[in-house]
């Protein structure tokens, strides 16, 4: 065993039980209790950061899919030129493992009328391919309906709009569409109402049969707005996007969720900005308590420095005995700080106890998500720059004379 590692250790064990060292027992405890703190609030901030950006990612993608394909001129913002939903590269796409499902769709703006009350939504017109998993997970009431050949009149609105126009479960409604500078009305029934706290997509769309479309915009059965591509991880949206972008034909083109909505994830990523910056100020504060602390061991063991330089110990020896303890220290402060911290946020992932304004925050409880690669990471990273640091400071040791540090004794 290396020789400083195993003084160490037994420093650290003599310390505990010793009661001579009662007075360096609680400026120890204090430096250890600030880094058990420190850790507990680091791993809660990643935690709750990515699962914020984790929810809100779900929550956008659920809106539109990871990547949509659709033809490369486009009338608008909000409607598409038709497709040939028949093409080549969907077979490919089947046997990819990062693609989860593939669905049609398009979309057509409306303006919903309801007695007196007016509203402007965009009818998302999709067919028995679309994956609902998204919208049973937000349903308030009711069901997500079940398209098959036969046009069906069932639509999901938002709760949202339900409330601001006096909508109910099972109510019919009329939305009027303008196709060729014509109005044309479509009388729709409520099938079921979703509730997922994004305002800019809650006030706007209502999910219903995407025959109702084609038969409005003059297509066949067989012409779509496009297509969707859902996969089982975003980590890989930009590997499939650019396999899509080379599978496609020229006339068509791809468009990830991040780009189609740059602003929220621009948003996200700017989160990451806040948590560096607490962490950065976690570390600092529990090295300059651990620096305090080391001062104090090395204060307190000048006799026993004393004793090993005259028996031949060099300097960067014995700071070695210290620095290492100091390790020791910082690894079990940071032991107790993934205790509290990973039980603080288990207690809140499964039992939700810390609430949030749905209307300001876009949630309704603190959402927490472990990532199990950022943890080993933060607790590595913790203890090397800690230890980094004391290494300045253990420079004392060498200002300590032999001679008088055994007459101190």
């Amino acid at each position: 065993m290396n020789l400083e590692f195993f003084i160490a250790k037994r420093l650290v064990k003599g310390d505990n039980n010793s009661p001579k060292r009662s007075g360096t027992r609680p400026i120890i405890a204090i430096a250890i209790g600030g880094i058990v703190i420190g850790v507990a609030v680091m791993l809660i901030s990643i935690a709750v950061l990515t699962g914020f950006q984790k929810e809100i990612q779900n929550k956008v993608i659920g809106f539109g899919g990871h990547i949509q394909i659709t033809k490369f001129e486009s009338k608008d913002g909000l409607e598409q030129i038709p497709i040939d939903r028949n093409q080549e590269f969907i077979g490919k796409l089947d046997h990819i493992d990062d693609v989860e499902s593939i669905s049609v769709f398009a979309n057509k703006a409306g303006i919903l009328k309801q007695d007196d009350a007016i509203q402007g939504i965009v009818l998302k017109g999709v067919d028995s391919t679309f994956n609902w998993n998204f919208f049973n997970s937000n349903m308030v009431e009711g069901v997500v309906p079940n398209y098959t050949s036969k046009r069906s009149d069932s639509v999901i609105i938002s709760k949202t709009i339900a409330k601001e126009m006096g909508l109910s479960l099972n109510d019919k409604f009329i939305v009027y569409f303008i196709q060729d500078n014509k109005p044309r009305p479509r009388r729709f029934i409520i099938s079921g109402i979703y509730n997922t706290g994004l305002a800019d997509f809650d006030d706007l769309f209502i999910l219903g049969d995407i025959q109702h479309i084609q038969k409005i915009n003059g297509w066949s059965k067989e012409e779509v707005g496009g297509f969707e591509v859902n996969l089982k991880s975003f980590d890989a949206i930009t590997e499939i996007d650019e396999a899509l972008y080379r599978a496609i034909p020229y006339t068509f083109k791809t468009s990830t969720i991040q780009e189609r909505h740059s602003d929220i994830f621009s948003w996200l990523e700017l989160q990451d900005i806040n948590v560096v910056i607490i962490i950065l100020l976690i570390i600092l504060v529990s090295a300059i308590n651990m620096t305090s602390a080391l001062l104090i061991l090395i204060l307190d063991r000048t006799p026993m420095i004393g004793l090993l330089k005259s028996m031949g110990a060099n300097n960067w020896s014995i700071r070695k005995i210290f620095l290492y303890q100091a390790a020791v220290l910082i690894s079990l402060g940071i032991f107790w700080g993934n205790v509290l911290g990973l039980g603080l946020g288990y207690l809140q992932k499964h039992y939700q106890l810390v609430k949030l304004s749905q209307e300001s925050y876009y949630l309704t409880h603190v959402p927490v998500n472990f990532e199990w690669s950022y943890i080993v990471l933060l607790n590595i990273g913790t203890v090397v720059l800690c230890t980094a640091l004391l290494i300045g400071p253990s420079y004392i040791v060498t200002k300590i004379s032999p001679i008088k540090a055994i007459r101190f004794n």
